[in-house]
């Protein structure tokens, strides 16, 4: 389905009289998108070497503001309530950390590092949006892990779609449940990343 994009800013911007009215300072909050991992384990000191390369962006995710699905399906973009940095980007540091703290891997990687990667995942974010009609909030991330061995190998590509129960309609409770949808789609991705490696690890 194609959706109307609707992007929500100040009001004034759109009049065209010759004299604004006085409008109401509304501060723009920067909402930090990093849920962090269950628990920490140790390093894997004779484990395999995981390379993250970057999560891209299908269009119109690589917008900062918050995004709420319409029940018309249209989306509309919060002018005033952003990411602190795009969400592919979190989602790259996001899969960074998470397979750190799986103690899977002797190391976490990104691309320009000396090591040898072993395996190499990357992927595509196509939603994070928050769906009141539903409500729920969701994140889907479409994740490709290769074998690094001279011109990488596919070994498994999987969509991964992490839903989370909406709690209001406010700013916080579309953050707390589009953040919680993430944590959903990483632990995901560290069970696909588990069921990858050799048993031995």
């Amino acid at each position: 389905m194609k959706r109307r994009i609707v992007l929500v800013a100040p009001l004034g911007l759109a009049a065209c009289t010759s004299v604004l009215p006085a409008q109401k300072y509304v501060a723009k909050v920067n909402w930090p998108l990093a849920p962090q991992p269950p628990v920490f384990h140790p390093a894997l000191s004779h484990g395999p070497v995981l390379m993250v390369r970057a999560i891209t962006a299908a269009p119109g995710l690589d917008a900062q503001g918050l995004q709420t699905l319409g029940p018309d399906g249209s989306l509309t973009i919060d002018y005033y309530n952003l990411w602190a940095v795009e969400p592919a980007d979190a989602i790259t540091q996001g899969l960074v950390t998470w397979a750190q703290a799986t103690g899977f891997f002797s190391a976490v990687v990104t691309p320009g590092t000396r090591l040898n990667a072993d395996y190499i995942v990357e992927g595509e974010l196509t939603e994070l949006v928050t769906d009141p009609g539903a409500g729920q909030a969701r994140c889907v991330v479409t994740l490709v892990v290769m074998k690094a061995t001279g011109t990488p190998v596919p070994v498994l590509q999987q969509r991964l779609v992490g839903i989370a129960s909406l709690s209001g309609t406010d700013a916080p409770a579309q953050v707390a449940a589009e953040r919680a949808a993430l944590a959903n789609v990483l632990t995901q991705a560290m069970d696909v990343l588990r069921g990858v490696l050799p048993s031995s690890t």
